[in-house]
C-alpha cells in the first residue's frame, strides 16, 4: 500500500474515526503572505481564496473543476513569518517581493479554531502517513476534500510545513470566517524597507535566494 492511497470516503471517515483536534485559542497571532498583483487576486487581506483548486496549494478542497466556486474558500496561515516565506516563495526558491506584489499580514484570531492535527497519529489511523504533508498535491487536496465532508465541526488543518523543519502551519476553510477580525495587527507590502534584514535572514537560513533589489526602496502606501 503506497504511503499516500487515495482517501476513504468522508462516510468511511466520519463513521470509524474521531478526529485528532487541536485548539488555536481566540487571540493567537498568525500570519499569511499574499499576493494583490496575480491573474486572481485576493480583494482584501482577509479574504478566502474561492478560486481553486489551485495546483501549487496542498488543501485546497474546492470541488473540480477548477473555478471560483460559491461556498468554498481557502486560507493558509503560519504562526512564524519564516514559515509563510518558506511556503509562499518555495517553488522558485527565491524571496523575491515585487513579482506578484506579494503582502504580509499578522492578525489574531476573534474566535477559537478547531483543525485536524495531521502532525499526529491520525494520518497512519487513517490509512496515510506523514507523507499527507509532502506527498502529491492533487492527492492531498483529494484527502482534505474527503476531510472536509467527513467533520464539519472542524474549520481547518494543522499540517507540518515540508518547507521549514515540519513547523505549524494552517489551512482554513471557509467555515472559519467568524474566527478572522475585522482589522489586522499590521499589514504591509514585503517591499517595505524594514522587512529587508529578515528576509536576508530567513533566505539564507532557508537556502533561498534574495531576488536583489526586491525590498530596498518601498513604502506603504
Amino acid at each position: 500500500m503506497p504511503k499516500l492511497p487515495e482517501p476513504p470516503t468522508a462516510e468511511e471517515l466520519r463513521g470509524r474515526l474521531e478526529p485528532d483536534v487541536a485548539v488555536l485559542p481566540s487571540g493567537t497571532l498568525v500570519f499569511r503572505i499574499y499576493f494583490v498583483g496575480t491573474r486572481h487576486p485576493p480583494p482584501s487581506w482577509n479574504a478566502f481564496r474561492g478560486f481553486g483548486p489551485v495546483g501549487t496549494a496542498r488543501f485546497d478542497h474546492h470541488p473540480e473543476p477548477q473555478g471560483t466556486h460559491d461556498g468554498f474558500g481557502i486560507l493558509y496561515l503560519a504562526q512564524e513569518v519564516k514559515t509563510c516565506v518558506a511556503e509562499a516563495f518555495q517553488e522558485g526558491r527565491a524571496v523575491d517581493t515585487r513579482s506578484g506584489e506579494p503582502w504580509l499580514v499578522a492578525f489574531r484570531l476573534s474566535a477559537e479554531v478547531r483543525l485536524l492535527s495531521l502532525r499526529g497519529d491520525w494520518p497512519t489511523r487513517a490509512g496515510a502517513s506523514m507523507a499527507i504533508n509532502s506527498g502529491p498535491r492533487p492527492r492531498c487536496r483529494r484527502w482534505s476534500r474527503a476531510i472536509y465532508a467527513a467533520y464539519a465541526g472542524l474549520h481547518g488543518l494543522l499540517y507540518a510545513s515540508s518547507m521549514h523543519a515540519n513547523r505549524e502551519a494552517i489551512a482554513l476553510y471557509e467555515r472559519a470566517g467568524h474566527t478572522i477580525p475585522r482589522s489586522p495587527e499590521a499589514n504591509m507590502p514585503l517591499s517595505r524597507p524594514g522587512l529587508e534584514p529578515d528576509l536576508e535572514r530567513f533566505a539564507r537560513e532557508l537556502g533561498y535566494d534574495l531576488v536583489p533589489g526586491s525590498a530596498s526602496t518601498t513604502t506603504d502606501p
